[in-house]
């Protein structure tokens, strides 16, 4: 399958598009910048697109299967950006989805979706946002997963996680690796028991395969 990768330059979505690279799916990576298309394609993307999450991406869709939504606005900027990349990005990149007829449908989001106001002022806008972003997901026809790590980790990637739809009891002394979160992104694409699922992930002691047949 042809999977748009929207935020494939974040430090996730480099990930998933070298995972897709390895896999039997295409990456087409979509950018904002033209100096960043030659990394993408560096890192194996078998199409890279320019477009703006700010602005009309719907061409981005075009002759694709599925679409991993994995963008985010980043720390350093304010619940402006956060709202207009991280819900408003995710509910156009959802609409688009079902007028070009593009069903499955992947979204990174984030624990502490579940009680924004438990995750301290300085994460509320964004955990607001990306729950928003995820309800409204569920409102829509398209075949969705919603994955959401843990806290995130640049370590190397381990291929072992834990993932459970009741959500984790605690996060203490636990992550996740970048990479294990984009491989699971890329993981679920064509496993049907994922299919209109939330779940949560962080590294754990199961193969990834054998953790999300589980859920």
């Amino acid at each position: 399958m042809n999977i748009l990768v929207i935020g494939a330059n974040g430090q996730v979505g480099r990930n998933i598009v070298k995972e897709l690279a390895e896999s039997n799916h295409d990456a087409v990576a979509m950018v904002r910048k033209e100096q960043q298309v030659d990394t993408l394609k560096e890192l194996g993307a078998a199409k890279v697109v320019l477009a703006d999450l700010e602005k009309d991406f719907s061409d981005a869709f075009d002759g694709v299967d599925a679409v991993i939504f994995a963008a985010g606005s980043g720390p350093k900027t304010g619940p402006d950006k956060t709202l207009t990349i991280d819900l408003w990005g995710s509910v156009k990149a959802m609409r688009y989805a079902e007028e070009k007829g593009v069903k499955r449908f992947v979204q990174l989001s984030s624990v502490g979706t579940d009680n924004p106001d438990a995750g301290g002022e300085s994460m509320k806008p964004y955990l607001v946002a990306k729950r928003a972003a995820d309800d409204l997901l569920l409102t829509t026809g398209l075949e969705y997963t919603i994955v959401r790590p843990g806290p995130l980790s640049d370590e190397e990637k381990s291929g072992k996680i834990e993932a459970t739809t009741e959500g984790f009891e605690s996060f203490e002394n636990r992550s996740i690796p970048r990479a294990d979160v984009a491989n699971v992104l890329v993981s679920v694409i064509d496993r049907p028991n994922t299919y209109n699922k939330i779940f949560e992930v962080l590294q754990g002691e199961h193969e990834t395969g054998q953790a999300l047949e589980s859920l």
